[in-house]
């Protein structure tokens, strides 16, 4: 796998090493050892899929607060997204930064999300499935949200017809 670290302190772009042959091509998308050797969180307490009917479909932007912070993995395994991640951690140099990546079934790209920051995707084609390594237990009492289009961001969202739930559109402003 290549770590590629992303514009935010702990975040990385991972893309998996393809094996091919005339089969066509094999490989790691996870390894506790080469996580744990970038020092990386290498326990998965709960894995999840996202599958999104339309195109334009905008989940987020999600957190848990301690103690039940997460660690991601993202993975698009069918379709494609535009997958934002915003730093909540007030002592980090990339506090309220964002940072987005396209991840999508052909590039097989993964993108590393530490804890305390907020995640959210838009999908850029129909039927697209995301796949989620997650390092905590979802907790409903500790789960908390950002608007997705919060001025204290300035994230440039791909222009479509979005498909958004109302929890998800009135998170209030950050402060």
């Amino acid at each position: 796998m290549i770590f590629n670290p992303a514009s935010l302190p702990g975040a990385f772009v991972i893309e998996p090493e393809r094996n091919e042959d005339i089969r066509g091509h094999f490989a790691r998308t996870y390894c506790e050892k080469e996580f744990a050797a970038r020092g990386l969180e290498t326990h998965i307490a709960q894995c999840s899929i996202s599958f999104n009917h339309r195109k334009g479909s905008l989940r987020g932007m999600h957190y848990q607060i301690e103690p039940f912070e997460e660690v991601k993995l993202v993975r698009c395994t069918r379709g494609a997204i535009y997958d934002v991640i915003i730093d909540l951690r007030e002592d980090s140099s990339g506090f309220k930064k964002y940072f987005a990546v396209e991840l999508n079934a052909q590039n097989c790209k993964m993108l590393y999300i530490p804890a305390g920051l907020a995640h959210g995707f838009q999908t850029l084609a129909d039927n697209t499935e995301v796949f989620y390594q997650v390092s905590q237990l979802y907790s409903s009492e500790h789960a908390r949200g950002l608007r997705w289009n919060d001025p204290a961001f300035q994230i440039p969202w791909p222009e479509d017809e979005r498909t958004i739930l109302e929890r998800d559109q009135n998170y209030p402003d950050f402060v």
